[in-house]
């Protein structure tokens, strides 16, 4: 697909929220887009970095499956990472967290029974191991790539100027 957008990034990474942001501001200009999102885990576990994000993106597959608004989950994510100080590894906290968008219970036995854990999985060696990505948000369109500057980001003109190039 020629407009395809594939967006690699973390529920966790304060980059990712900006770029989140930055994104939603410019989606408007480029109606064609297509994105295909690839949420990874910048520190998997075992690695003893912060919060893991592997119930959130667990919760992710759950939720495109399930026909939420994908934007609307991601803001909710980012939300509860960065605003509301949710224990996001604790399935119930998270559950609850949600309990307007989805069946509850559902979600909770989606989570508890790792129905989604072989996804998480593909998406972390699809960013890291056949991507090249190397510090999230990354976004690759085509043979273009545009990668974060680690512990910088990446700036809403960067994003611009990366779409423009196929408009």
């Amino acid at each position: 697909m020629k407009n395809e957008l594939h967006i690699f990034f973390d529920y966790i990474c304060p980059y990712c929220l900006r770029a989140h942001n930055y994104l939603k501001e410019l989606l408007p200009d480029y109606p064609d887009l297509t994105i295909t999102w690839h949420p990874c885990e910048s520190h998997p576990r075992p690695e003893q970095h912060g919060p893991h994000s592997d119930l959130c993106i667990q919760g992710y597959f759950y939720a495109l499956d399930h026909g939420v608004n994908i934007l609307d989950y991601h803001d909710r994510m980012y939300q509860a990472t960065f605003k509301d100080g949710i224990n996001i590894e604790d399935i119930d906290a998270l559950s609850n967290y949600v309990s307007d968008m989805f069946d509850v219970n559902n979600f909770k036995q989606s989570l508890q029974q790792e129905i989604y854990i072989e996804k998480l999985a593909r998406s972390n060696e699809l960013a890291f191991e056949l991507s090249g990505v190397w510090a999230v948000p990354a976004y690759r369109m085509g043979v273009l790539k545009l990668d974060a500057v680690e512990n910088v980001g990446i700036t809403k003109e960067q994003i611009r100027h990366f779409l423009n190039n196929f408009y």
